[in-house]
C-alpha cells in the first residue's frame, strides 16, 4: 500500500509545463520593455534639465553684464545673437584693452556671451535681447530658445528684469 501512494505522489509532481514557462517569459519581457522605456525617458529628462540649467545660468550672466554697463544699455538691444551685432569680432575690452567705450563693451559682451551660448546650448539655438523703454526704467527681456528632442515646439527660457 505504501508503494502505491509513493507512485501516485510521484506522478502528480511533474514541475512546470511549457505553457507556464512561456507565460513567465512574456511577463518578464513586458516588464523589461517598461524598464527600458523609463530609462530612455530619464535620459531625455536629464538632457532637458541640463539645457534649462545652462539657459538659466547664461541669461543671468548676460543680465549681470547689462547691469554692470549702465552707460551702454542701449547697445545690448538689437540683432539676435549670432547676427550683426553679436557676430562682430570682440573688442577685447576685458582682456587688455581697457580703453573701450560703453558701446564697444556691449558688443564685446554680446560676442563673448554668445560664444558661451554656442558652447553650452544645443545646435539651432536662438538668443535675443529686447527692451521696452518705460521711463524711468527700461525693461529687458533675454530669451534663449533651443530645439528639444521629443518636443514639437522649441524649449525656451526667458529672463525679464528692469534697469
Amino acid at each position: 500500500m505504501n508503494r502505491r501512494k509513493d507512485r501516485q505522489q510521484r506522478t502528480t509532481q511533474r514541475g512546470f509545463t511549457l505553457v507556464e514557462v512561456m507565460v513567465a517569459l512574456v511577463v518578464m519581457a513586458v516588464g523589461m520593455l517598461g524598464i527600458a522605456a523609463l530609462y530612455i525617458e530619464s535620459l531625455r529628462s536629464g538632457q532637458m534639465s541640463v539645457s534649462f540649467t545652462n539657459a538659466v545660468m547664461l541669461t543671468s550672466s548676460m543680465a549681470d553684464k547689462i547691469r554692470g554697463n549702465t552707460a551702454g544699455l542701449a547697445n545690448y538691444v538689437g540683432a539676435a545673437a549670432g547676427e550683426a551685432q553679436a557676430g562682430t569680432n570682440a573688442n577685447n575690452c576685458v582682456n587688455g584693452n581697457f580703453d573701450c567705450t560703453a558701446a564697444q563693451l556691449a558688443v564685446d559682451d554680446w560676442f563673448w556671451w554668445y560664444e558661451d551660448v554656442k558652447e553650452q546650448m544645443p545646435i539651432d539655438r536662438q538668443a535675443t535681447i529686447q527692451v521696452v523703454n518705460l521711463p524711468p526704467v527700461n525693461v529687458y527681456t533675454i530669451t534663449l530658445s533651443w530645439p528639444q528632442r521629443g518636443l514639437a515646439a522649441p524649449a525656451s527660457y526667458t529672463l525679464t528684469f528692469s534697469q
